[in-house]
């Protein structure tokens, strides 16, 4: 695990309260990132968040009123009508939320989100005495836990359910979309009881139910609140789950292994930096995506499992879910990985997103679907369907699975696990570029081309669109290499080197990449669609002299655009000039997402609530300290801060990374081999030496570039460091001056 290499650190120098092996204790480093407010959040943006995958929960002020919402939504509750289209018929529903009302007047919060625990704790203070407060989501199961220990003025405090209509909430005026001819609301919520337990059973017009069941144990002065949700379609199952759940031991017991697993969780992989704001803003979004994700849960939705009033009740194919997922190969959790996981698992849901005349050898994922990938009724509809290129509606926007898949890809990559490569990536990517295989042409200059598509968000079909030129020759070239390392003799083999050799160049002009041919990028624009052969797709590099100029015209004249720029627009800058490996430049990008978006507890807003941007900032940091693309692993590339640790950072090819920077040099790495691909290493270490992890002489070459080659069989290890220094190779937080930490407080 993280930590200090085996028999190095001394013992003298362990905490009594970190793990073995570590050199600092973990509790007091994450605490130092926890969350604090000493003012009443008043709304999603500012409060605490708390949450397993599946149930979420946010905490702030009930508006209007002296009380405290707990807010209870579940990642898995939609609407279950596809001829009513993703937005409408398929959306996340709102399910309720819990008041906490107090007997007095609160006059002051003092409340701690304690990320080692995964628990809020804290206390309202009130004109008629306090309540102790301990709060979290069971991380294995569905049961929320609210603990309150009552003064004697507050014994009497309530807590009250208020169930929210079960409709899309893009029904909401506000959205300006009027939902579709014939969609009636569901029936009115059922409050009833099943002995000790309450329950609210909210059935559906479309079958099936989800019932929100709670009960609470009064022990002393304590009273414990124990609420779950549950969901069945199309039977109506739901209650007896969701009273199974709340049936369960004592909150103290359930804590213990929900601690246990977040404490695993944190120390899978180790990050610290000088920069004490960012580094606690990284932490926290390691809890949020935990809080967010499991491997079997649904693809992580716009607003996660933290569902609000949203124009986006559902789940983002063209950059959200791309984003979402990123940090997972870095921080060394590729076991979140539901990407993977629902491409394979809703393969044949994917093939019915194309429409009927394609389906035999085709696949695709429209803009946005539901828990299952589908689209409903998004063909010739929604609008927001797998288009056909060459027609103007719906939206021709058929790069989405390529690019979802690019995520699948980055996995392989990571672990180099052939299951994935074989059994996910190579089938599906076939049938991905099988659909635009039907609409390439060729033209009178002897080249493929493309009829009109859609570059996600500029507004504007274009032909030859720069995004799905970037993703077809991406698409093309990884099946050629997967076909290679599968030994896979595939017919189509011919057709997609024809296309690398021979599509159209990417529409280029005086300002850089344009969305297509015809088409200058000429408006201010938050997504970097026209960019991806940049990044994420590596097409298109700086380490090409002859790319320099158009990649530094390109990313200057977009950002140049002010008006439309939202907070992925920074985060995307912020990778691309890590690139180009300009690490201060890269740090402002961070820096304005920082102060202009960022929120309180650091969630994030447009029109509604979205999590994407601040989960993808994690991978900026990423670009900034490990570039693995290529096959070379370039050890802090484009570093702005002089004193880095690093440790177990997951990299391409399956090796586990662990670096160290000291006054503005790389003092050491260490690489450690999980698949026993080649291993090729860029670092600034003058005159290198190369050991094994007992101090003897490893095998290694020296590229004529300056990389080392270093010979490393599976399980095998490399330390790399200057001739001559002995480095004590200890991993352990970097020091810093001490700023505020995020929340509210004070």
């Amino acid at each position: 695990m993280a930590g200090a290499l085996a028999g190095v650190a001394s013992s003298a120098l362990v905490p009594a309260d970190a793990f073995a092996g570590d050199a600092f204790s973990w509790k007091d480093f994450i605490g130092s990132s926890d969350l604090i407010w000493k003012k009443m959040p008043s709304t999603w943006f500012e409060g605490p968040f708390l949450g397993n995958g599946y149930l979420g929960s946010g905490i702030y002020a009930e508006p209007g009123a002296n009380a405290v919402r707990f807010n209870v939504q579940h990642s898995q509750v939609q609407d279950h009508r596809p001829e009513f289209g993703a937005l409408f018929g398929l959306a996340r529903l709102p399910i309720g939320y819990f008041t906490l009302e107090p007997v007095g007047a609160i006059t002051a919060v003092d409340w701690r989100l304690d990320l080692w625990n995964a628990e809020l704790t804290g206390t309202i203070t009130t004109a008629a005495g306090s309540l102790r407060l301990r709060a979290f989501v069971h991380t294995r199961r569905d049961v929320y836990a609210i603990d309150v220990q009552a003064s004697e003025g507050e014994r009497t405090f309530r807590w009250v359910f208020h169930p929210l209509k079960a409709i899309s909430p893009r029904t909401d005026p506000k959205w300006g979309r009027p939902p579709p001819p014939g969609f009636t609301d569901n029936p009115p919520v059922q409050l009833t009881n099943a002995d000790d337990v309450q329950l609210a059973v909210q059935p559906l017009n479309a079958g099936g139910e989800h019932v929100t069941a709670w009960r609470e144990v009064t022990r002393g002065t304590r009273r414990t609140l124990f609420t779950s949700v549950a969901w069945s379609h199309p039977a109506k199952t739901a209650a007896r789950k969701a009273i199974t759940h709340v049936r369960c031991g004592s909150i103290d017991a359930l804590a213990v292994d929900h601690r246990l697993w977040w404490h695993d969780f944190y120390r899978r992989s180790f990050l610290s930096i000088p920069d004490k704001r960012l580094e606690s803003f990284y932490w926290i979004q390691l809890y949020k995506f935990a809080s967010a994700a499991r491997k079997e849960a649904p693809a992580i939705a716009t607003c996660g499992p933290w569902l609000e009033n949203t124009p986006w009740p559902n789940t983002w194919w063209n950059l959200n879910v791309q984003l979402e997922y990123w940090l997972i190969h870095g921080s060394n959790h590729v076991d979140f990985d539901a990407v993977t996981y629902s491409a394979d698992r809703y393969r044949d849901v994917l093939v019915e997103q194309v429409p009927a005349q394609y389906r035999h050898d085709s696949a695709g994922v429209p803009r946005t679907t539901d828990t299952v990938l589908n689209n409903g009724a998004g063909i010739g509809n929604s609008g927001y369907g797998v288009g056909v290129p060459g027609q103007e509606t719906p939206t021709p926007e058929v790069g989405n699975l390529t690019w979802t898949l690019h995520n699948v890809w980055l996995t392989y990559r990571h672990t180099m696990d052939d299951r994935v490569l074989r059994g996910v990536l190579f089938p599906l990517l076939r049938r991905a570029i099988n659909y635009y295989f039907h609409f390439l042409f060729k033209g009178s200059d002897g080249k493929w081309h493309l009829p009109i598509t859609f570059s996600p968000e500029y507004g504007v079909n274009a032909p030859d669109c720069t995004y799905d030129l970037a993703l077809l020759r991406w698409g093309c070239r990884t099946l050629l290499e997967a076909a290679k390392s599968l030994r896979v003799n595939d017919p189509l083999i011919p057709k997609w080197r024809d296309a690398l050799a021979n599509l159209t160049p990417y529409p280029v002009d005086a300002n850089g990449y344009m969305i297509g041919a015809g088409v200058p990028f000429a408006k201010s624009h938050r997504h970097y669609s026209h960019l991806l052969q940049i990044y994420p797709l590596y097409e298109v590099t700086w380490e090409d002299p002859a790319h320099r100029q158009v990649i530094e015209t390109s990313l200057n004249h977009w950002i140049s655009f002010e008006g439309a720029l939202q907070g992925y627009t920074f985060t995307g800058a912020a990778s691309i000039s890590a690139q180009m490996l300009r690490g201060d430049q890269a740090d402002h990008y961070l820096g304005e997402l920082m102060r202009r978006y960022i929120k309180p507890n650091t969630m994030y807003q447009e029109s509604g609530p979205v999590i994407e941007t601040p989960l993808s900032a994690v991978q900026s940091m990423y670009d900034m300290l490990c570039q693995s693309w290529g096959g070379v692993i370039r050890v802090f590339p484009a570093a702005p801060w002089p004193d880095i640790a690093l440790d177990d950072f997951r990299t391409q090819g399956a090796f586990l990374l662990s670096a160290s920077r000291q006054n503005g040099v790389t003092r050491w790495i260490r690489v450690r081999s999980e698949a026993g691909a080649p291993c090729v290493v860029r670092t600034d270490i003058k005159d290198p030496v190369v050991r094994d992890r007992v101090g003897r002489p490893r095998r290694f070459s020296v590229l004529p570039n300056g990389d080392l080659r270093i010979d490393l069989r599976r399980g095998e290890e490399a330390i790399i460091h200057r001739s001559g220094d002995k480095p004590d190779l200890l991993v352990g937080p970097v020091g810093g001056s001490p700023v505020l930490p995020w929340g509210l407080p004070g």
